[in-house]
């Protein structure tokens, strides 16, 4: 994992905006609190139409994008939850309609959550102007600029990933 001296030694020091220059270490936090706060506005908002809470929308998320089926222990490690906070997540999203819990066959004790298909629909309505934005911001950008910029975003996802809160 790199430290920020390590990440700071790498990116120059900041330029405007308009030469397009790399930004420093802390133009890089600002804009990925910002993107952060209004994605979380967004995650905000869906919970409150959906009557769940923001916890569960990242439950939602995890299940979605997992590499095969998500399990209960699995997403309580990912949430960094306790087994009861995981169940009463689990327990809301199934009665909202928008998970189902499916028990495998070789061993009846493993459960495996999917998201339900009929759930997608709402989400899909309620977050198209996220997927609307990502299109407009793209269209910025080169398909290089675009390929750097999916790199950045997979490192910091595995260097955040590396970070646990004290105690944990």
């Amino acid at each position: 994992m790199a430290t920020a001296d390590e990440c700071a030694e790498r990116v120059p020091e900041e330029r405007s905006e308009a030469s397009g220059a790399p930004t420093d270490l802390h133009a890089f936090a600002v804009r990925l609190r910002r993107m952060n706060g209004e994605i979380n506005r967004l995650v905000h908002g869906f919970a409150g139409d959906q009557g769940l809470h923001a916890t569960d929308v990242q439950a939602l998320a995890a299940i979605l994008d997992a590499d095969g089926p998500m399990t209960p222990k699995r997403l309580r490690e990912h949430l960094g939850l306790t087994s009861g906070a995981v169940t009463a997540c689990v327990d809301r999203l199934e009665r909202a309609g928008h998970i189902r819990r499916v028990r495998e066959n070789a061993d009846r004790r493993v459960v495996h959550l999917y998201y339900a298909d009929d759930a997608r629909s709402a989400a899909r309505a309620y977050f198209r102007p996220l997927a609307e934005a990502t299109r407009a911001a793209c269209a910025r950008f080169t398909e290089d600029e675009l390929s750097v910029v999916l790199r950045f975003l997979g490192a910091m996802g595995e260097e955040l990933s590396e970070i646990h809160a004290p105690g944990r």
